[in-house]
């Protein structure tokens, strides 16, 4: 009881701050079939509030890690004066930084070099790399007993010691192109988007088994995987049909689609839990969609388009932070009124850079994704 009057007084002080077709099995009017969420539901996110840092990650100095895919860099970004601080050679196509479940290190994702490189947070430095197959991205188990690589082109999930990242097992996947996903409140299950093959798998992690197969259209492109605050619900972008597939985070049954945009890409839950951030890459925007309503509420435009990818929210909730995948920038955009802060020139191909540190107990890994 202590605890739940904790979290009401925290949340109570806090103020909201491929192709353009539209899929034909899911109408935008789906999006309201599953009942509002209570203002009474638990929040997943509910540790992942402004000043709650881990002690771990308190002295950590606050930084943005860039990956640049094409240059196979790394940019170390200040975010109080947004400049470059320092670039760091690594592997091949790096595609994602990501904090490791115990949040003491971060994982730069060299696909093509197979290799993870690991970065301290407290220097900002790259250390040793390890040799790992295929990891497009990265993910770790909530009990933080294993990293889950995403084995892109290899179409497997390789299960691997989250200190070491020695292969336990592998799962291999009926579909192709594994890249993004999140899990259930309760953690057992973990639903990934295939992004060639137009699916979602719904997972068990413990028991390296697929439970049931989402089809969401073979011309479509499922891409970012995020929880719903209330864990009712997943949200899947879909880079193709241009808005984000709803899922029944029980059955795994779709239940609706809410269009954002072209090119929906990224998802990220705002500091509040109140709404959704979607980074649209085809046309230069982000889409805010509301968690109570399950409705687009507003788009921001980026001045003279862009294309906005991956990336993650500020540890204080003002800013989201996204890579320009094609243009050689990084986007910082002001949560409260949409408008574009600043523009900082990295190296080619910025990826899926990772704002840290960042509020939450522990990581699931991508760019951040706390609980």
């Amino acid at each position: 009881m202590r605890l739940l009057a904790v979290m009401a007084i925290v949340l109570v002080g806090l103020t909201s701050c491929g192709t353009t077709s539209a899929p034909s099995e899911a109408p935008p009017s789906m999006a309201h079939v599953l009942p509002v969420p209570s203002a009474a539901a638990s929040d997943v996110y509910a540790h992942d509030r402004p000043g709650l840092l881990s002690p771990v990650v308190a002295h950590y100095p606050a930084r943005v890690y860039v990956p640049n895919s094409q240059a196979d860099t790394l940019d170390v970004i200040d975010p109080a004066t947004y400049k470059v601080i320092k670039t760091y050679r690594v592997g091949r196509r790096p595609q994602h930084v990501v904090p490791s479940w115990d949040l003491r290190t971060l994982w730069v994702n060299n696909n093509d070099g197979n290799m993870l490189t690991p970065v301290d947070p407290v220097t900002g430095k790259p250390g040793k790399p390890v040799r790992v197959v295929d990891p497009y991205n990265l993910y770790f188990s909530p009990d933080g007993s294993y990293a889950l690589v995403m084995a892109e082109r290899l179409n497997r999930l390789d299960f691997r010691d989250p200190h070491t990242m020695r292969l336990d097992h592998s799962l291999k996947l009926p579909c192709r192109g594994v890249n993004h996903g999140d899990f259930t409140a309760d953690g057992g299950v973990f639903l990934v988007s295939c992004e060639f093959s137009g699916r979602l798998l719904a997972i068990d992690w413990r028991a390296a088994k697929v439970l049931k197969i989402i089809d969401v259209g073979a011309a479509n492109m499922p891409q970012d995987v995020k929880l719903s605050p209330d864990g009712t619900l997943f949200y899947c972008a879909d880079m193709a049909a241009g808005g984000l597939w709803l899922v029944d985070a029980r059955t795994f049954a779709k239940v609706g689609f809410v269009r954002t945009g072209k090119g929906a890409h990224g998802l990220y839950v705002s500091r509040d839990s109140r709404v959704l951030y979607v980074s649209n890459r085809g046309e230069g925007s982000v889409s805010v969609v509301s968690f109570a309503t399950r409705r687009k509420i507003a788009k921001w435009r980026l001045p003279g388009g862009g294309s906005p990818d991956m990336g993650g929210v500020s540890a204080d909730g003002r800013q989201l932070w996204l890579s320009g995948r094609y243009n050689g920038v990084v986007y910082v955009i002001s949560t409260s009124t949409g408008k574009l802060i600043r523009k900082v020139k990295v190296g080619a191909g910025p990826h899926g850079l990772c704002v840290y540190p960042q509020p939450g107990r522990y990581s699931l890994g991508h760019t951040g994704v706390f609980r």
